[in-house]
């Protein structure tokens, strides 16, 4: 009897390969695999996965999936090219990742778990063709696919000759540009906008008071710094430069500037220098209302002018948002819920959050539901989702703490889906990551947050504290202090921070300090405070918060509440521990 041949089947074929691999290994070989790493966890392989691909086969720098389908295959290949593009909006050109891939539809042989054959090599072929961040599909997989995929478009490239084929492949292009995309984006973005409008601000070129036209460069530039700086942050709709430059040197009505430009706020001032000094004003003015709603005035040496414009873009910056913030807070409350927009949901949700109050939660909840069922594209909303989910499984607000990490991590997925650039969503996945004691990839999303947005105090803050986590608390101090800075109405939770940080810098008698900043400490800042004492040989203190912690949290135990400290260093867990043994409190 003959033994039976190797088993073949049709299959679509999909071959990936990274563009300029070994030029970016020799450059920075390990900050290279560590996004590469990031890349498959959180796009590539959930996409591959969503469209019922198999992963066959791995390379450094390439991909061999297999799909039933080859309408899967090709969506697949679009999610990914799509979203590589986003991921690469904020990189330097030299530090891009992008990969070519080539899809065939054709007979495979199958061996154990691999496959091989024509099927394969065509798709390898055509993964060569196609341009860094595109696809090539054989006629074969045009064919199949035909007009079912409403929003790809195809070019036909024509009959190609490929290396160790002997026959031409008929080779398609596939249009990630299409007029098709293009119209579907906007109407997303339209859509978005009809619910979700976010404040915006035009910032009036700065006048120049002193009489001295040399003084005016520095008045622009100041100006063109802070608009630079205000466009970091994604929740605020910020007017270009040539837009508002335009009235420089001119009598402005702040009421009919706004109409033009269609903004709700207006930032303009002077800038007049007094002998050795440079005296900064600014005021942030509610356009609909002609009303000022904030002011501040900047008194500085004039020995570095280009550190007096850092320093004052920096302060204006740190402060501006959230005024306007404070502002639309103010306007959500005089506004029944039923009419907020997705935005004002989202701003009442981040007011309520900071309480840290298990009412304030489900509250924000609620808020967030809601700006999601206004626009379901809002990443924005999805990454505060997260952030108030976290908040429950934190505090143990959450009947299923398992249930309840998966939707924060199904939340976050949507987000970094809709927005790879939204500083929030890196934050928070930082932080989620940090949970899961994962400190290298809380590091790339803390590095990406702080990228996307240096002056955003919740993002400077958790700066510190990762830093803190590391073992480089003096430097997480510094970060702290900063976010405190930008921030002066900050969260009670940054003394939390500081806190900690000087504890791990054996600064003991400045940690006892910001502990006690906190006005209704719990069963956590009670045995901080028992370790800080016991360390400074304080034993009558010690024991007193160690009393409060055993009273506040019966089961407490050293070695159950040090499992749930993230610290990369041994020598900084022995130290907490050290603290709280010597305090008495339970091992």
């Amino acid at each position: 009897m003959q033994a039976p041949g190797p088993e073949r089947r049709l299959a679509a074929v999909l071959a990936a390969d990274m563009v300029g691999y070994s030029r970016l290994m020799e450059a920075d070989e390990a900050g290279t695999l560590a996004r590469l790493k990031t890349h498959r966890l959180e796009l590539i392989d959930p996409v591959i996965a969503k469209n019922r691909g198999r992963i066959i086969k791995t390379t450094g720098d390439g991909l061999l999936v297999e799909f039933q389908s080859v309408a899967d295959a090709v969506l697949c290949a679009a999610e990914v090219q799509r979203r590589m593009a986003r991921r690469n909006a904020d990189v330097s050109p030299a530090r891009w990742i992008q990969f070519r891939i080539g899809i065939n539809l054709g007979d495979v042989i199958v061996e154990e778990n691999d496959i091989f054959g024509d099927g394969v090599n065509v798709a390898a072929r055509l993964q060569v063709l196609a341009e860094p961040g595109g696809i090539c599909i054989s006629g074969a997989v045009r064919d199949q696919v035909g007009d079912r995929l409403d929003d790809i478009a195809f070019e036909d490239l024509g009959e190609q000759s490929v290396k160790n084929i002997t026959r031409p492949i008929h080779v398609f292009r596939v249009r990630l540009d299409s007029a098709t995309m293009v119209a579907l984006e906007s109407s997303k973005e339209a859509s978005a906008t009809s619910v979700t409008r976010k404040p915006s601000i035009a910032v009036l070129p700065l006048v120049n008071m002193s009489g001295d036209p040399e003084q005016e460069f520095f008045a622009d530039g100041l100006t063109e710094d802070i608009i630079t700086e205000l466009s970091r942050f994604r929740d605020l709709l910020v007017i270009s430069r040539n837009s508002t430059f335009v009235h420089k040197g001119k009598a402005v009505k702040v009421q009919e500037v706004a109409r033009e430009l269609d903004v709700e706020y207006v930032l303009e001032g002077s800038v007049r220098k007094v002998g050795d000094r440079v005296r900064v004003t600014v005021q942030l003015i509610d356009a609909q209302t002609d009303r000022h709603i904030w002011a501040e005035r900047y008194d500085r040496k004039l020995e570095d002018i280009f550190a007096i414009q850092d320093e004052v873009t920096g302060a204006i910056v740190a402060t501006l948002p959230g005024r306007v913030e404070a502002a639309r807070q103010e306007h959500v409350k005089r506004k029944p819920t039923d009419n907020m927009a997705a935005y004002e949901c989202v701003l009442a949700a981040k007011v309520l959050h900071h309480r840290s109050q298990r009412d304030a939660n489900a509250e924000a909840q609620r808020l967030l539901d809601r700006a999601i069922a206004l626009d379901p594209n809002y990443a924005h909303a999805h990454a505060w989702k997260a952030c108030v989910l976290g908040q429950t499984w934190v505090y143990g607000w959450c009947a299923d703490r398992d249930a309840t990490f998966q939707r924060v991590a199904d939340e976050l997925q949507i987000a970094l889906a809709l927005d790879d650039n939204d500083s929030d969503v890196h934050r928070i996945l930082a932080a989620v990551n940090l949970t899961r004691d994962d400190h290298d990839k809380a590091a790339y999303h803390q590095e990406r947050a702080i990228a996307l947005n240096p002056n955003y105090d919740l993002v400077v803050v958790q700066q510190g504290e990762f830093l803190t986590w590391l073992g480089r608390p003096e430097e997480g101090i510094d970060w702290i202090r900063k976010a405190m800075r930008l921030n002066p109405y900050h969260p009670e939770r940054f003394w939390n921070h500081l806190g900690r940080a000087l504890y791990c810098a054996e600064r003991f008698a400045e940690a006892a300090e910001a502990f006690a900043r906190i006005t209704r400490p719990d069963h956590t800042h009670h045995a901080f405070l028992a370790a800080i004492f016991a360390q400074m040989g304080n034993n009558v203190a010690a024991a007193a918060h160690a009393a409060e912690v055993v009273k506040l949290e019966p089961t407490f135990s050293v070695a159950a509440y040090l499992a749930t400290q993230h610290y990369k260093q041994e020598a900084d867990r022995r130290r907490h521990e050290a603290g709280l043994l010597k305090a008495g409190l339970p091992g």
